[in-house]
């Protein structure tokens, strides 16, 4: 994994490396679907029988085979020219794609290994925060944080959106100061709320170990912790929390409010389109070869399905197999205060729009927490809830009034 999203060499080898391990399934897929077609048992054939025999499997034997070669060989011209290849900055560009990049395919990066993988950290500017930045940025706070957690497929930099952050009005408003989780989006989401919930302990122990000296006399404020989270971010922060209490951790002692930003708490019609594609794909064994493309995308991803937040949800499952919602009930944090805010895009309230569409990506009854089943209703308060219509998801990042509400339900 790397710390450092601004290496260029780390970057070619990464990227090489997945063009190679593409190059290498494609070609399974291709395989696969030439030994269907010249099947003469076609449909009777058993669907482990993927491999074909004779001439056209030696051909495609030598092009995995090639293509590793070509994969070790580039990741040693690589190597060898990292020392002389300047380093870049970041660019806003750059880790919108790499973050993207990460919650298609974030599981995969770090099983391989890929420095393509992000580790979750707290960063400013698109830059991590060490110890004594984290420390330094506590200090100018009174004890209040305002921890940013970014959605699916994004990062702590998409928080500023046409000339707005939350966090930061939040800082130029009301004194509470932004920490921005950086994060890999494809993995699960109980994976990344363990991780979570980890950065947050050691936050409050870099805090209680720090020196009375360097505080220069102040006496240390109380820890406030208010997560602003965003779509998928929300989910994350529902697992460290329930981590984080079976772990006997402080932080969620400090914890006082979470605000939702269209969280898709149970699942996102994307993904669930997404498991009847695979359903409808493995019917046919002309089209089940085909099936492995849809089934590239990662374990965050096949998360949102229904919304899983603990590991109980998805281990012992296959996740691209077609399923009912098998998730185990998770309430909202206890002793919390929590908001939702909402949005669809209709500007009328109808079933089409609400119920289907919503924001483009989540229902109104998933980011507000609703469930035909009594175990899985989320139970916000009515007050503490808020719909946006006329606005996208990606407009809650940026809408003067989700922040007016923000602003509202932090400061109460």
């Amino acid at each position: 994994m790397v710390q450092n999203s601004g290496n260029l060499p780390a970057d070619l080898r990464g990227a090489g490396r997945l063009t190679i391990e593409a190059i290498t399934g494609i070609t399974d897929i291709v395989e696969s679907m030439h030994h269907t077609i010249s099947s003469l048992a076609g449909l009777l054939c058993a669907k482990d029988q993927d491999r074909t025999t004779c001439i056209t499997g030696m051909v495609y034997r030598n092009i995995r085979s090639i293509t590793e070669l070509v994969g070790d060989g580039l990741d040693a011209l690589l190597g060898r020219l990292s020392s002389v290849i300047r380093e870049k900055e970041s660019s806003p560009g750059r880790e919108a794609v790499l973050a993207a990049l990460n919650g298609v395919l974030g599981d995969h990066l770090v099983a391989r290994n890929n420095p393509l993988a992000i580790s979750m950290q707290f960063r400013s500017q698109g830059k991590p925060l060490s110890r004594q930045a984290l420390l330094e940025t506590i200090r100018q706070s009174d004890g209040r944080l305002a921890i940013m957690v970014h959605g699916s497929c994004m990062n702590d930099l998409q928080f500023n959106r046409k000339g707005h952050d939350h966090g930061a009005a939040l800082a130029r408003d009301l004194g509470l100061i932004p920490l921005y989780v950086h994060y890999n989006t494809g993995l699960h989401i109980s994976e990344n709320g363990r991780q979570f919930s980890d950065l947050l302990e050691t936050l409050l122990k870099t805090i209680a170990e720090e020196k009375p000296e360097a505080r220069n006399g102040r006496a240390r404020q109380p820890i406030k912790l208010f997560i602003i989270a965003h779509s998928m971010g929300g989910l994350v922060a529902r697992s460290a929390y329930h981590y984080g209490k079976i772990s006997g951790y402080s932080w969620p002692n400090h914890l006082q409010k979470i605000v939702f930003l269209s969280t898709p708490h149970h699942g996102a019609p994307l993904e669930k389109g997404g498991n009847w594609i695979d359903m409808l794909l493995n019917i046919s064994p002309y089209s089940a070869p085909f099936s492995r493309l849809g089934k590239i995308r990662s374990s965050g991803i096949t998360d949102m399905r229904y919304g899983n937040v603990i590991d109980e949800d998805w281990k012992g499952h296959d996740r691209f197999e077609f399923s009912k919602d098998q998730r185990t009930p998770v309430p909202l944090p206890e002793g919390v205060q929590c908001y939702t805010a909402a949005a669809t895009t209709a500007r009328q309230s109808n079933p089409l729009g609400d119920g289907l569409i919503g924001d483009g990506l989540v229902t109104l009854r998933s980011a507000l927490g609703r469930h035909k089943k009594d175990e899985f209703n989320l139970l916000f308060p009515e007050a503490h809830q808020w719909v946006g219509r006329e606005m996208n998801h990606m407009e809650l990042l940026n809408h003067p009034d989700v922040y007016e509400n923000i602003k509202k339900w932090v400061s109460e």
